[in-house]
């Protein structure tokens, strides 16, 4: 469990450094209010990257038993933080986005139509 932890400390640190490469070249003030934004984001891409495997083993539903003749199925847990939480990575990507230098939009829109 512990190396379990380690293993995703640094993956989140990993899309933290991956994430402050974008935004360092904008001024101090900014830089500075973006910060926790991205530490923010980089938690919530490894902990989305993490619930999507457990759905993709275990299913986006779940059974219950409620009382004794009252069972069914369910979305599962999983499933219901997945999609909390992948609403509001949308929108603190958003947020972060807009901050992005347009030197460097224009740079990744064009990395991006390269790779395709």
């Amino acid at each position: 469990m512990a190396a379990r932890k380690k293993k995703k400390e640094n993956r989140i640190k990993d899309e933290k450094k991956r994430l402050k490469e974008i935004f360092e070249e904008l001024e101090e003030n900014k830089r500075n209010l973006v910060t926790p934004l991205i530490e923010k984001a980089a938690f919530m891409s490894i902990e989305l990257d993490d619930l999507q495997e457990t759905i993709e083993q275990e299913g986006w539903t779940s059974e219950y038993k409620n009382g004794e003749n009252q069972y069914g199925t369910k979305k599962s847990p999983e499933a219901e933080t997945y999609i909390a939480l992948s609403k509001n990575y949308a929108a603190v990507i958003k947020q972060l986005t807009e901050l992005v230098p347009a030197a460097k939009r224009k740079e990744s829109r064009l990395a991006a139509l390269r790779d395709e």
